[in-house]
């Protein structure tokens, strides 16, 4: 048991228990379940129904943690609905695409009135008795609307509630905490700070002025009801990240977790170094067991996403009629005053001032290479595909059908090995998807790993430019040189060779990085120090608007985007730990912002690529042969 887990039990296992029912434990008590495990469940769905509470004892039935005396945690939340929470939600989504995601993103939009606090499970039905009554009592004073003032630092982009609405809502928030505490025998602090809306929260410093402009988009005196929402969440998991599962996964060994699409799973990241490359393990929040479970099943999912709402009290104002002029109300930025209309939402704002035509803008797209076929076969993959006499033949579909001519030894290939078929189709399907998306491509530079050649050719196959855009073989874009298992730089194909194979190679390009210069097992520094001057050099050399094509490897997605967007190298072991997570054909996109001279990073232009593995087969095992 964690130090953690056992001061929660040491808090909650001394407290007095209440012997007060209600209708829904009533009803669950009669089909057999114990008192303590029904109001877990009742607590952890949030009162509603039988039907919930019983579906979750269901799931749970094999939760090691059932019987463990820890409540759930609560939050007392002011959330807009109507048109101000429509536009705050495309600004949510606009400055995820075109900043990134931030600590904003994992919740939703809200003014904090309580934070979390716990309360036992037998006592929760006194938070909503508590809310309800407190709720009649302010209703009459609580403001028609409410005075929103944005607010811009280098790390926070908010709404600041003025003073006199803000002194409103602390006075409610109190009045709930107190009669909280007092009822529920719990401990529940109220928001006495300045209250605020957050937009943005812990971004980069140079996204502000982006997150700035969106913002300024909305409106705060659009038309709003606010809701003060009671938000529960499970307390044994604060400082997890939440995952979602996108596909099914049937567990092959008893240590694996069992996953249905949709499920969340909770992953702890400091108990993630010991656990095998592809794989995490993490604790299901839909039956509460705990085990592997491969990670590219798995997308990040939001903090909130696993939150309950228990109850909300919805303060109905009179209605309030305005002139225009009333209506367009001023955003102050910082002192700063500006004026949205009301009928541009962010979205259609965004419309004229971010082309959407990939054409109207320079931008990076870097690219980790597909699927190579000593990935799938190990390093010794080659030995597999050699006849007595040395000859190559295919020894499993998934072997490239042939190999390209080089005139030295084709033992050369062990240490730059090519795609094996499903990276040429992977590759294939993430140009057809980029021309389906209309993404111009104007230049394509390449490692000289052979694998980053095939990538680049099948992509320009699928975008249908492999008979107009050629492939400028870039030395400097190869890997860190210390990850080279043969510890000396590879025997790479000739650009007169690639160009008889019949890959697109731009023969008249002389690369930054001469393959001479390349040192193996170069130094942290060195490599950064060399990723940093060669994306600077390819900018450079390729002024036209349109999309630069840059396939590489693994440690390319940050090595080379970081320092076109202004961000400093990441730490050797962290750059490590990111790198080991990007899979095949993993992408990042920058764009440029001329009119600012800098880079941003957004969302790439297309979805990435999901596949399960599939392992080798023998008929004869199991079908015939016992």
């Amino acid at each position: 048991m964690a130090v953690a887990e056992t001061q929660l039990y040491a808090k909650v296992s001394n407290k007095h228990r209440s012997k007060s029912t209600s209708a829904l434990l009533e009803c669950l008590l009669t089909k057999g379940f114990p008192a303590h495990i029904a109001q877990k469940a009742l607590a952890a769905t949030g009162q509603k129904t039988i039907e919930d509470a019983a579906k979750w004892l269901h799931s749970h039935c094999n939760d090691p943690s059932l019987e463990d005396p820890i409540p759930q945690e609560y939050a007392l939340y002011l959330c807009p609905t109507g048109s101000l929470h429509n536009h705050l939600q495309d600004f949510w989504k606009e400055s995820k695409r075109q900043c990134g995601k931030n600590r904003a993103h994992e919740i939703f939009p809200h003014i904090t009135l309580c934070d979390f606090f716990t309360c036992e499970d037998q006592k929760v039905e006194l938070l909503y008795d508590t809310l309800k009554r407190v709720g009649d009592t302010f209703s009459q004073r609580f403001p028609p609307s409410i005075s929103l003032s944005l607010h811009s630092s280098t790390s926070y982009l908010g709404f600041f509630i003025g003073d006199s609405h803000a002194n409103i809502l602390k006075e409610f928030a109190l009045a709930f905490s107190s009669e909280a505490s007092a009822l529920a025998d719990c401990h529940v602090k109220p928001c006495l700070k300045q209250l605020h809306l957050t937009l943005a929260h812990k971004f980069s410093p140079h996204h502000q002025k982006t997150l700035e402009q969106l913002a300024k988009c909305i409106n705060p005196g659009e038309t709003c009801q606010w809701v003060a929402a009671l938000y529960s969440r499970d307390m044994r998991f604060v400082h997890y990240q939440t995952l979602r599962a996108l596909f099914q996964y049937k567990p092959q060994n008893i240590d694996e977790l069992m996953i249905n699409n949709g499920d969340f799973i909770y992953v702890d990241p400091t108990q993630q170094s010991d656990v095998s490359e592809g794989w995490v393990i993490g604790t299901s929040h839909r039956t509460g067991c705990r085990g592997f479970l491969p990670e590219n099943y798995t997308e990040r999912a939001n903090e909130s996403d696993t939150w309950v709402k228990h109850r909300e009290y919805v303060f109905v104002t009179a209605s309030r009629f305005f002139t225009q002029t009333e209506n367009q109300c001023n955003v102050k930025l910082n002192g700063e005053v500006h004026n949205p209309s009301m009928s541009r939402s962010v979205t259609n704002v965004l419309s004229l001032q971010v082309p959407q035509n990939a054409t109207l803008r320079r931008g990076v797209l870097v690219m980790r290479h597909g699927e190579r076929v000593d990935q799938v076969f190990g390093k010794s993959w080659l030995q597999q595909c050699l006849t007595g006499d040395g000859k190559y033949y295919r020894a499993d579909l998934n072997f490239p059908s042939t190999l390209p001519k080089r005139k030295d030894s084709i033992k050369h290939f062990e240490y730059d090995p090519p795609l094996s078929c499903c990276g040429i189709f992977q590759s294939r399907l993430i140009g057809e998807a980029l021309l389906d998306q209309e993404v111009t491509v104007s230049y394509v530079y390449s490692s000289p790993a052979l694998r980053c050649i095939q990538t680049a050719q099948h992509v320009l196959q699928g975008l249908k430019l492999d008979q107009k855009v050629k492939i400028r073989v870039e030395p400097g874009l190869f890997e860190w040189t210390k990850w080279e298992a043969s510890r000396v730089i590879p025997n790479f194909m000739t650009v007169t060779e690639l160009a008889e194979a019949s890959y697109k190679i731009d023969t008249s390009y002389r690369g930054n990085f001469p393959l001479s210069s390349l040192v193996p097992s170069e130094s942290y520094e060195e490599y950064v120090s060399r990723s940093s001057a060669v994306i600077k050099q390819i900018i450079t050399a390729c002024p036209s608007k349109g999309v630069i094509l840059i396939v590489g490897h693994g440690s390319s997605l940050a090595s080379f985007t970081r320092p076109l967007i202004g961000l400093p190298a990441r730490d050797s072991s962290d750059f490590t730990q990111v790198v080991r997570k990007i899979p095949s054909l993993g992408m990042c996109f920058c764009e440029e912002l001329k009119e600012e001279n800098k880079w941003q990073m957004v969302n790439p232009p297309v979805k990435t690529l999901t596949h399960g593995a599939n392992a080798a087969f023998n008929w004869r095992n199991g079908i015939v042969e016992d």
